[in-house]
Order: C-alpha cells, then sequence, then structure tokens
C-alpha cells in the first residue's frame, strides 16, 4: 500500500532514528508523499517539598532545535517535508497532528528517549497504536 501523508514522531533516540528512515523508504515509494515531522518536547514538573520546579525552558528548546537539525541532515535528499515542533504530552500530540494534517500513517520508534517512562507509564508507541484511527507502523 502507498501512503500520500506520513507522520513520524522524532525524539532524537536510536529508535527514531530508525523510524525516520523507515518512513523515508516508504515515501520514496510514491512520488506524491509527504512527511510530516513531529516532535515533541514535554517540560516535567518535579514536586520538592510541595513546591513546584520546573527545569529551564531555554534547555528543552535547545534540545528540539538539535533534533531539528538531526532532522534536516536525514532528509536532505528528500524534498516533500514538513518538520513540526511542539510541547505537551507526547502520545495526545501525535495523535492529534495526525488527524489535523488528515495523516495516512503513523510511523513511531518502539522505545524513545526516556525508558524509565515508558515502564512506568506505559509506552507512547503502544498508547499512540491505542488511540489512532489510521495505520501505525511502530519500529523496533
Amino acid at each position: 500500500m502507498l501512503y500520500s501523508k506520513i507522520v513520524v514522531a522524532y525524539d532524537g533516540s536510536e529508535t527514531s532514528d530508525k523510524a525516520l528512515d523507515s518512513a523515508i523508504k516508504l515515501a520514496q515509494l510514491n512520488h506524491y508523499s509527504r512527511l510530516e515531522i513531529i516532535h515533541i518536547f514535554n517540560i516535567p514538573n518535579y514536586d520538592i517539598g510541595g513546591s513546584f520546579v520546573v527545569p529551564p525552558v531555554q534547555m528543552e528548546l535547545d534540545y528540539a532545535e538539535e533534533a531539528r537539525a538531526k532532522i534536516k541532515r536525514k532528509i536532505s535528499n528528500f524534498t516533500n517535508v514538513h518538520i513540526e515542533v511542539r510541547k505537551g504530552g507526547v502520545a495526545k500530540q501525535i495523535l492529534q497532528y495526525a488527524k489535523e494534517v488528515d495523516a495516512d500513517l503513523i510511523v513511531i520508534g518502539s522505545r524513545g528517549l526516556n525508558s524509565l517512562g515508558e515502564l512506568v507509564l506505559g509506552s507512547v508507541s503502544h498508547n499512540v497504536a491505542q488511540h489512532a484511527h489510521i495505520p501505525v507502523l511502530i519500529i523496533k
């Protein structure tokens, strides 16, 4: 099956690199395919003795720019691409973005940067696969 709009979740991890590589290969099968690459940063709050501490936002923004630069290097030979950077809940943002752009496939790595979070909260890829209304390709 050929897909025309492919959303790729990218966080800079090894599996998201593999997911992006796989999405590029799929998109190259159809000259009209468009890659919609989304990077989400989630700024955590820490409860320390009843006070909430928010780490510097600049650190997250710097990482988002590094991820964007890495994406641009990987897609240098592919022109039909849009890169979206958002903040918030990762799975929710991926699903919302896929709906907004009317995607017909979501490609995501099986594990992101935060392995501990996946063990405690359930993996993002599992959450996306469970709630998506379109096919989801999970890359190991």
